[in-house]
């Protein structure tokens, strides 16, 4: 592989260090994990657009186990260029024109998400943030996409690598569907409430957190 690893934290990453590496680093070799859901105008994340955001670090509680963090969210104005599948709203039930939507324009949307988002990784020591994801690869293609068309300079995002919670959910309960793996977990789902990024992440957020929590830890103590 040529050029730089993206496992490296550049200068940048390094400068905006606060804290030494804490628990949370050691744990995850410098990455922090950040539960990531966007709502789209559709699948092709090339040709359609971005509407909505939401991202919600893992923090550890004064227990050491892991929890979700403070949701940052966003509405999206959909990009000049991209387009948006009726049958998509359709699902989501987004309405574009609403007026309490408060949209912003894709960087601004994208920078208001990855301060909070940086602002974590440097509470807890870590190098940068790894997303995590129900259909994880879905959620980051439409992040990097958008970060590729605006010309956003600081995602603190790896570029590739993701953690699953698909496959976590497959392996702890035989489930890959998000709403039954949360039944299998213990949890309640309001099918109503499905389809909003926030609610999303939050429902994934709280899985993998009950996965991670039941694993044993790799580091000594």
């Amino acid at each position: 592989m040529s050029g730089n690893d993206p496992d490296t934290p550049s200068e940048a990453e390094h400068e905006t260090h606060a804290a030494p590496p804490g628990a949370m680093a050691r744990r995850f070799r410098g990455f922090l994990p950040v539960v990531v859901d966007v709502e789209t105008g559709g699948f092709d994340w090339n040709r359609h657009a971005l509407l909505e955001m939401a991202a919600i670090p893992i923090e550890l509680d004064e227990q050491g186990l892991f929890v979700p963090g403070q949701t940052a969210s966003a509405h999206f104005i959909p990009a000049p260029g991209t387009e948006i599948d009726p049958k998509s709203l359709e699902v989501t039930g987004i309405d574009l024109d609403h007026p309490f939507r408060l949209a912003k324009p894709e960087r601004d949307a994208l920078g208001h998400i990855f301060n909070q988002v940086r602002a974590a990784v440097r509470r807890q020591g870590c190098q940068r943030a790894i997303l995590v994801g129900h259909n994880a690869h879905f959620d980051l293609n439409f992040v990097n996409a958008a970060v590729a068309r605006s010309g956003h300079k600081r995602n603190p995002f790896h570029p590739f690598s993701v953690f699953d919670t698909v496959t976590l959910a497959g392996v702890a309960y035989g489930q890959t569907v998000l709403a039954r793996a949360m039944q299998a977990a213990g949890f309640d789902w309001n099918a109503e409430d499905a389809h909003s990024a926030v609610y999303d992440a939050e429902q994934t957020a709280k899985l993998f957190c009950r996965i991670a929590n039941a694993w044993p830890s790799p580091l000594p103590g």
